[in-house]
């Protein structure tokens, strides 16, 4: 496993780590991924998974690097911190790695939000702050109203078939020392092979290049990802199996022309 930094904070976390929308697949799945070093590992407040990550990093907890995010709902000052006291008690932990607001509400000020989050740091509730789903400028301002915390990441949609991210967002994070976390990374399984993906274009190219380099079309759908500066996966498995292979998309590259070639097929 490949590790990159989180924002500018010196935290190296790894380049893949474990998504949770969705999931129905125990504690191996997760635990497995701890040991092969993906390490970090992303649910939510709306996921109703909080309680099941708990149970499997129960004996873990110093092997990982864990993240929630709040409802976009709740983010009034007070409940903010209503909402990381009850994460953490579903999570039955002491301090969350990172914590996000999952989703920007307009009808709530920003600096309201961003001062229960700081506040939450002072209380050592937290360690770092992010945000997830947020445009160029509601990252901007987000950061504007804070005063003693960096954003240090953006959880974002993102795969070979969603790009509009690249447009500005991602070169707005590289120049400001954000992190995407780039979640549906292998978009409706058909990046995985779990749907008939040979029948498209894209789909050819994919698989032709996953015989070259000896990889599964997830792997090099993964790995194409991680060819973006300051991009991170979060892939969701059930299983013990589908884990171990998505844990397999890092510690290699694809070559600048295997890129430039999954670029043009899937093009917007």
């Amino acid at each position: 496993m490949r590790y990159r930094e989180l924002g500018s904070t010196g935290e190296m976390v790894p380049e893949i780590g474990l998504g949770t929308w969705k999931y129905r697949g125990g504690s191996e799945p997760l635990r497995k991924g701890i040991e092969l070093g993906a390490y970090l590992i992303d649910t939510a407040e709306m996921y109703k998974t909080e309680d099941a990550v708990g149970v499997a990093i129960k004996d873990h907890r110093d092997k990982v690097f864990l993240a929630t995010k709040v409802l976009g709902s709740n983010l009034r000052y007070d409940e903010v911190l209503r909402a990381a006291e009850k994460s953490l008690r579903l999570l039955e932990q002491d301090v969350i790695d990172l914590y996000q607001i999952h989703w920007p509400n307009r009808s709530v000020p920003i600096a309201e939000t961003m001062r229960a989050m700081e506040e939450l740091v002072e209380r050592g509730m937290i360690r770092y702050i992010g945000v997830s789903n947020f445009s160029v400028a509601e990252m901007r301002e987000a950061q504007q109203v804070m005063s003693k915390n960096p954003l240090v990441s953006n959880q974002v949609l993102y795969n070979l078939k969603q790009r509009e991210i690249e447009r500005d967002l991602i070169p707005y994070c590289v120049e400001n020392n954000i992190t995407v976390i780039a979640y549906t990374p292998l978009a409706d399984g058909s990046l995985s092979g779990k749907s008939n993906y040979r029948s498209d274009k894209g789909g050819a190219v994919l698989r032709q290049i996953a015989q070259k380099v000896g990889k599964t079309p997830a792997q090099v759908a993964l790995n194409w990802c991680l060819s973006q500066a300051n991009v991170i996966v979060i892939p969701k498995s059930n299983s013990v199996d589908r884990t171990i292979e998505n844990c397999e998309a890092s510690g290699w590259s694809l070559s600048p022309l295997q890129v430039t070639a999954l670029n043009a097929v899937y093009s917007d």
